[in-house]
């Protein structure tokens, strides 16, 4: 593993397993962004062609589900969470001088409970953002498809989000 860190590549332009993705980004910074827990970094959400479901929210924020709706994979506050078996386990970085190690936790109950309902908070703020038009559309992949629509439909079938069985597609 790396010792540096990078910020992500332009995920618009290569996140190619994502068949069908989008780039949002806030009109303004008015306070309907600040008042939500919405950042306002760009914002992009793509669907493989099974129809499972990545956004990431800038750099700090990521939410993966299988085409079930379940949570397969999270990055958040530093911490990648993969589904294991029904259940989240964080992997965190721990650096030591020669090298950076991935130590494992599995979530307590209330640890996931908790992740679990801001992760809830997070997707209907961002599903309120859309539908009140308070992003434009930055571009999007393939051009000719109405992704924003897709999302805003996905969002809007999804208001619970069972962990998946296994962290990977």
């Amino acid at each position: 593993m790396a010792r540096e860190e990078s910020g992500r590549e332009d995920l618009l332009r290569e996140a190619t397993a994502l068949v069908e993705r989008i780039e949002l980004r806030p009109r303004t910074t008015d306070l309907s962004i600040a008042a939500s827990n919405l950042s306002d970094e760009p914002i992009v959400a793509g669907f493989r062609r099974d129809g499972a479901l990545s956004i990431f929210f800038g750099d700090e924020r990521v939410y993966q589900f299988n085409a079930a709706g379940e949570l397969r994979r999270a990055f958040c506050d530093g911490k990648l969470l993969k589904a294991t078996r029904g259940r989240l386990a964080a992997l965190g970085r721990v650096r030591r001088e020669h090298e950076v190690q991935l130590v494992r936790h599995e979530l307590s109950s209330a640890e996931e409970a908790e992740f679990l309902s801001q992760m809830e908070d997070h997707l209907q703020n961002f599903s309120r953002s859309i539908d009140a038009n308070t992003f434009e559309v930055t571009g999007q992949v393939p051009s000719d498809i109405d992704v924003l629509s897709r999302l805003r439909n996905w969002l809007s079938i999804h208001d619970k989000w069972p962990i998946a069985a296994k962290s990977n597609v």
